[in-house]
């Protein structure tokens, strides 16, 4: 009689938090450090912004209190999120190992199979929160991104943006760079966040003027009157943000005690050639200084 072998897993210890740092933690944004990772934030976690006014005086022997302090706060309150998959063992009968899958009438994904197919489905994560971090709309199945909580906030900085291409790219990064706030220009940290299609324009239109060749792009970084440019791939069209990474937030709870990574072999359960893959975890995005970050969009 054939036997099966079943490949239900359920991750845990450094393993779970591997794969869900892996789908977490490996958005475009976060894995090129442009952002600052808060990882261990279970519920909420508080943003204090303080702001001081008049500090200095003239000299004297006694104590005097001057200035004003101003404390503030915001908060990173990461969402919980999951991935329900269902796939047939059927449809990858032919590309399968058949020893390691066995002769059964139900085969059985190849041990290793498990984590292949996780890690597939958590590249697919790192995606869609690379997308989340900068256009996410609060919602049941997205948080808030960065432009959209920048254009809604009455203290950032915002620019009315227009079709870019590399006839007008230069003028229009010339309009966000006026726009960043004298305290925190020259930071190191400070960075114009750009969508890949206005890094192509700005790339042809340095070609077109003879500071860029075309045949070895991405050997250098980009930069624009010293300001660094930042391909985020989860900015899309015309959309910039300039802001000091360490003034941006992305906040995850890796210790989680919700956070789950599962592969089910239904076969166990219902005799069907059916796989699950179960993926929990819980992110989010936030600020915390409005007054230093430029938003360039519609």
């Amino acid at each position: 009689m054939a036997t099966t072998t079943s490949i239900t897993t359920s991750y845990a210890g450094e393993k779970l938090q591997g794969f869900i740092s892996a789908a977490v933690l490996s958005a475009n944004t976060i894995e090129k450090g442009g952002i600052t990772v808060k990882p261990n934030v279970k519920f909420k976690s508080v943003i204090k912004t303080l702001d001081a006014t008049d500090l200095v005086r003239g000299g004297s022997c006694d104590f005097d209190a001057t200035g004003t302090v101003t404390l503030a706060e915001r908060y990173l309150e990461p969402k919980e999120f999951q991935v329900n998959l269902q796939l047939c063992k059927q449809d990858y009968r032919d590309d399968w190992d058949a020893i390691s899958m066995g002769m059964s009438a139900h085969d059985s994904l190849p041990p290793a199979f498990s984590d292949y197919l996780l890690g597939h489905v958590v590249a697919k994560v790192a995606n869609k929160i690379e997308s989340m971090i900068w256009r996410g709309t609060d919602g049941a199945d997205e948080f808030d991104g960065l432009t959209t909580i920048a254009a809604a906030d009455g203290d950032t900085v915002k620019v009315t943006a227009t079709s870019i291409d590399a006839t007008n790219v230069i003028d229009e990064l010339g309009k966000v760079v006026d726009a960043i706030p004298t305290e925190i220009y020259g930071e190191e940290d400070l960075a114009i966040y750009i969508s890949p299609a206005i890094a192509r324009s700005y790339i042809r239109a340095q070609a077109a003027l003879g500071y860029k060749d075309l045949y070895h792009v991405g050997q250098t970084a980009l930069d624009f009157e010293g300001v660094k440019l930042f391909v985020a791939n989860g900015l899309q069209g015309d959309l910039m943000l300039a802001a000091r990474s360490s003034n941006l937030m992305f906040g995850t709870g890796l210790l989680n005690d919700k956070n789950e990574a599962k592969v089910i072999d239904m076969a166990d359960i219902d005799g069907s050639q059916n796989v699950r893959i179960v993926l929990r975890y819980t992110a989010t995005v936030n600020y915390g200084i409005g007054s230093e970050i430029v938003v360039y969009s519609a």
